[in-house]
């Protein structure tokens, strides 16, 4: 019998059609990229002070003095937050004291933005945070949620996105063969080979052939397959993780580009740039090395950088900016990597699913980003130190599961390959006979 690739062998590695296919579907993701960070300045946070009525009777030195200063980056800016009692500082107005001077402003007691805010226009003319709403001070964590629910809307989306991709690109003819759908898979490899100008078999797909390869009853699978067996259910959980938690540093890293120093649109346009290169050698090392190793090696590039940002000497921002850049091409590497090593872990019937599952996993975790960002708040490093731990974390727990580099696909749930260094199993009657042993066995990376 003869497998689907050597089947279809006669097709090349990556002709015409393959090509057609693959910038396709490049182009389709183009306007995710518009949309998914757009909200870095839909949503973005200028300076701003409290703001004092017009109405209010102060003389242009109390007016200046009105709001608290506090030291950022080494210089005094206004107080985003409090200002000075202003029936206070309105009665010294009246009485001639001057700020300073007759009164000593320490000692002034302070009060909320009663009256409201006035915004910076230097960077945004306007944004969801400066409008009706003033997401700022006691409402600033209703900033995050926004973002968040932006993505809870993505991960709804993607339901009924997925089904209307069905109608614009072709179904893969290995799932097509699985569901026994033998003329649907035979037309679209006969149209690929046209496309590619090369002859094709006469028939390509025999179906006498096809039916001997697969079981007698169709088999349906359901998402609770992929937790079938013990080794299965760990693969996924740990699959899972490594979606979620690579899709958090992700996208707290892209959503973090305002809160860099210097000019928030030049900080995303570099944050941007990086994934050029950060893809390319996703490519180059997808195409020679084992995955569970490159993927776990640019994780630990990317985690270990965004730990040192915590060293950084305060005034050395363009180091804190090109270590958060490198920080980003590593997970960024990680993330383009994780939809080839899913795929090739699981077998034809649920590999679809698996990715689809992972996929939404890392929508879990970019609903999650926006609150590592909102830490920053609190601690500037602290935003690092977090995403930089956990994705050390998640690529040790890589290197755990099975490696799929130069092995053939598996084509059923029992073919799937064993976690990396435990393998559990129940002594069966044949190993009982060979004397095997049923316990866990250690197994080499």
């Amino acid at each position: 019998m003869r497998d689907y690739d050597e089947v279809t062998a006669f097709l090349g590695k990556w002709g015409p059609f393959q090509r057609l296919i693959f910038f396709l579907l490049s182009a389709s993701i183009i306007p995710n990229g518009f949309n998914g960070m757009s909200v870095v300045f839909l949503a973005g946070t200028p300076e701003h002070r409290c703001w004092v009525p017009d109405t209010a009777n102060l003389s242009s030195a109390w007016r200046n003095h009105s709001v608290p200063v506090r030291l950022q980056d080494g210089r005094e800016v206004p107080q985003s937050c409090r200002r000075y009692r202003l029936a206070t500082i309105v009665n010294f107005s009246a009485l001639g004291l001057e700020p300073g001077r007759d009164v000593d402003l320490e000692q002034l007691e302070q009060e909320g933005c009663l009256d409201g805010w006035e915004f910076s226009q230097d960077i945004y003319l306007s944004t969801i945070v400066t409008e009706q709403w003033s997401l700022v001070c006691e409402e600033d964590w209703k900033t995050p949620l926004t973002t968040s629910l932006f993505f809870v809307g993505v991960l709804l989306g993607s339901f009924v996105s997925g089904q209307l991709s069905d109608r614009f690109i072709p179904e893969s003819p290995r799932w097509l063969l699985s569901q026994r759908r033998f003329k649907e898979a035979e037309d679209i490899i006969q149209k690929a080979a046209k496309i590619n100008n090369v002859t094709a078999p006469v028939v390509v797909f025999d179906p006498v052939e096809q039916q001997e390869q697969l079981p007698l009853k169709q088999q349906k699978v359901f998402i609770l397959d992929l937790f079938r067996t013990r080794h299965i259910a760990t693969i996924t959980i740990m699959s899972l993780l490594l979606w979620m938690l690579t899709s958090v540093g992700y996208f707290a890293l892209s959503l973090n580009t305002p809160n860099l120093h210097g000019d928030p649109y030049l900080n995303c346009f570099f944050s941007a740039l990086i994934e050029v290169p950060a893809y390319i050698a996703a490519w180059l090392l997808l195409r020679t090395l084992p995955r569970r190793y490159i993927i776990a090696g640019v994780l630990f590039f990317g985690g270990s950088v965004l730990l040192l940002i915590q060293l950084v000497p305060a005034g050395y921002n363009f180091l804190s900016i090109g270590l958060a850049m490198l920080g980003k091409f590593g997970i960024t590497s990680a993330f383009a990597m994780l939809y080839v090593f899913t795929a090739e872990l699981y077998p034809t019937l649920v590999r679809n699913m698996a990715v689809g599952v992972g996929s939404m996993a890392s929508r879990v975790g970019s609903i999650i980003a926006p609150y590592f960002v909102y830490l920053g708040a609190y601690n500037r490093v602290l935003p690092y130190i977090l995403m930089g731990s956990l994705t050390v974390l998640i690529g040790i727990i890589t290197l755990f599961l099975p490696e799929s580099f130069g092995r053939t696909l598996p084509e059923t749930l029992e073919q799937m390959q064993k976690v990396k260094g435990f393998r559990y199993g129940k002594k069966t009657k044949g190993s009982m006979e060979k004397g095997e042993n049923p316990k866990v066995i250690i197994t080499s990376f």
